[in-house]
């Protein structure tokens, strides 16, 4: 049997040995619970505000003559040179009728601009924002590729063919080690490990998968993808990697990278120095899980994780450090479509994410939303 059969069968076994112990609720906290939904269908705890700041198929702002893009998914934000800050996001449109789009804001939060910085790819579904100030534009598809973008919309994307062809979904960038993690959106799909050879040019690297060696502390090691291309072997396939089952948004945070898995309903976390990997959540801890459908995935500056929910009752729930779990936003009418795009204003004032498919389902009705308020304040564990 092959590694990656084993850590399917004995990852459930063996969770329990990795959760945190969650608090019973939150009567050492100030009062988190959801009101009824706002003019926006936005249910947000008491001191929080939303407003829509774009809608596909038409303008983000009177005077500009791009129109945001359909199907809004992975976004980040970035500051803004001269002030400000500019937030971007995905179309997971196929066809070569995705890229990627982007909102510019001044200090005041008000939008002055609005432009594509990708255009012409395929299901550009998350990807990641890098330190040095790029977004990198994934493509869900098979042999999908990576896109280096401008958040400025000044320079052109660049294609980066090193990060490997596969069902790319998102991208986190470790930059003590000055290394990428990219998990695969596929039933049987890889975590992968890029290292560049001239670290932060993202033209050239190796390019490896895990491979998860099960004890007391389970750990990983890296194998290399000897053709990153896919040229006649899925990446996956080249290497006796293990399984995560559709891997989706990743990010890191003070050595640790957090990921998603969306088959089990699973929230990760690798030790880059140790080499320990642990689940930290898993919805069969309850028989009413808080937390399902995970998805895209962000850090606050705290370390409270930020997962967006694809499906079920549309939230966006915290993991707090302490492991403790509550909703922060759930959206209201939006039954057939995912929350996608969650991410930071540089402030951390600011949380902005998208409906894909809006109220209606469709691709042609996402909405992109801004929430205001204390978002630190509300994951501090008191």
């Amino acid at each position: 049997m092959k590694r990656r059969d084993l850590l399917k069968l004995g990852a459930l076994g063996s969770a329990a040995l990795w959760l945190p112990t969650l608090k019973a609720g939150y009567s050492d906290r100030r009062d988190l619970s959801l009101r009824p939904a706002d003019q926006n269908g936005v249910q947000l705890p008491s001191g929080f505000t939303s407003r829509i700041v774009a809608r596909s198929g038409a303008s983000p702002i009177g005077d500009c003559e791009y129109v945001w893009h359909h199907a809004p998914d992975g976004g980040a934000c970035f500051p803004a040179r001269k002030g400000g800050w500019i937030y971007v996001s995905n179309s997971e449109l196929g066809d070569n009728a995705g890229g990627a789009g982007a909102l510019s804001f001044d200090c005041d939060g008000r939008i002055i601009d609005a432009y594509p910085i990708l255009a012409g790819t395929s299901r550009n579904c998350a990807g990641g924002a890098t330190p040095w100030g790029t977004w990198l534009s994934c493509e869900e598809i098979e042999r999908g590729q990576v896109w280096e973008c401008d958040p400025a919309g000044q320079r052109k994307a660049v294609v980066r063919p090193a990060l490997g062809r596969f069902k790319h979904e998102a991208v986190a960038v470790d930059p003590v080690n000055k290394q990428l993690y990219l998990t695969e959106d596929d039933a049987d799909g890889a975590l992968y490990r890029f290292t560049p050879d001239n670290y932060p040019d993202l033209s050239s690297g190796k390019l490896e998968a895990a491979r998860v060696i099960r004890g007391v502390t389970d750990r990983v090691e890296w194998d290399e993808v000897e053709d990153p291309s896919a040229s006649d072997t899925p990446t996956r396939k080249q290497t006796d990697s293990s399984e995560f089952i559709g891997g989706e948004g990743i990010v890191y945070y003070q050595g640790t990278v957090y990921f998603t898995t969306k088959g089990d309903n699973r929230v990760w976390a690798y030790d880059t120095d140790t080499h320990g990997l642990k689940i930290i959540y898993d919805h069969t801890i309850s028989l009413t899980p808080i937390l399902t459908g995970v998805d895209n995935i962000t850090a606050a500056s705290d370390g409270s994780l930020y997962v967006a929910e694809d499906g079920g009752d549309l939230q966006i729930v915290v993991i707090t450090r302490s492991g403790e779990l509550f909703p922060i936003v759930q959206l209201e009418g939006h039954k057939a479509s995912e929350i996608a795009g969650v991410a930071f204003s540089p402030d951390e004032s600011r949380l902005y994410f998208s409906s894909q498919r809006g109220v209606t389902g469709e691709d042609a009705g996402g909405i992109t939303f801004e929430i205001t308020g204390p978002f630190l304040l509300a994951s501090i564990d008191r």
